[in-house]
């Protein structure tokens, strides 16, 4: 039997359905992290935070990260992020949000967060993130009671990897985050055609981001039968 007891347990705080199962199919599939919950309102998130917070050590209850939408239909993430600091509740918190307000985002920051991720985001960057995450924490724990300078940096370091991992040679990040929104918004898988029509690009410079992001298994790639010939390849958002 695995042993997931040294796994980093994660706490969802998002209140919209399908991005809420989304983000948690992606913490199962980060290795080093397990599911702790998904809560869907402010005040469900610190129930589940406090509960947590009075559990024997080591035990399943236990949640170490909460990754926090912002736009929450009872509490801003904001304010949710003042109550956990407020309480003394020992989670560290990645928001993961669409707001890309300056504002907020530096407020984010100086109440405490460890990672900023704007959503729509793909699995790959998602992936960085918490393993940036892990890293941190894996160098903060190797730190006797007292520490120096220069592994308080090495710790913080890891957080924020000074180079992104780089496109495979053609691509741009931006068209591939305008693919990869038109997936997620799309009510039906999607062919190359179909999804080259709708952005106004090229069949084959498409397909390459399709393909890419197939790869890195942000995306579904499946045949569509029931056309003449060779079946055609269609592709849909991992829910």
């Amino acid at each position: 039997m695995t042993d997931n007891s040294a796994d980093i347990r994660v706490l969802v705080v998002e209140d919209e359905k399908v991005p809420a199962e989304a983000h948690a199919e992606y913490v199962r599939r980060v290795p080093g992290f397990r599911l702790a919950g998904i809560a869907r309102t402010g005040a469900g998130a610190l129930e589940a935070l406090k509960a947590a917070g009075t559990a024997e050590p080591g035990s399943d209850a236990r949640i170490d990260l909460v990754l926090l939408d912002m736009n929450l239909p009872d509490l801003h993430g904001l304010d949710l992020l003042r109550r956990i600091r407020g309480a003394g509740l020992p989670v560290d918190v990645i928001a993961v949000t669409a707001v890309r307000d300056l504002a907020v985002v530096r407020s984010a920051m100086s109440g405490g967060i460890v990672q900023y991720l704007i959503k729509p985001f793909t699995f790959s960057a998602f992936t960085a993130k918490l393993s940036a995450y892990a890293e941190y924490r894996r160098r903060m724990a190797e730190q006797a009671a007292s520490t120096t300078q220069s592994e308080v940096d090495s710790a913080f370091a890891a957080l924020r990897p000074a180079v992104a991992a780089p496109l495979p040679k053609g691509l741009s990040g931006e068209t591939l985050e305008a693919v990869a929104d038109l997936l997620k918004h799309a009510g039906a898988p999607l062919s190359a055609t179909e999804a080259a029509q709708a952005l106004s690009m090229s069949r084959i410079t498409t397909r390459r981001y399709l393909e890419h992001l197939a790869d890195e298994q942000s995306v579904l790639r499946s045949p569509r039968y029931g056309t003449r010939g060779r079946p055609e390849l269609e592709y849909s958002w991992r829910r």
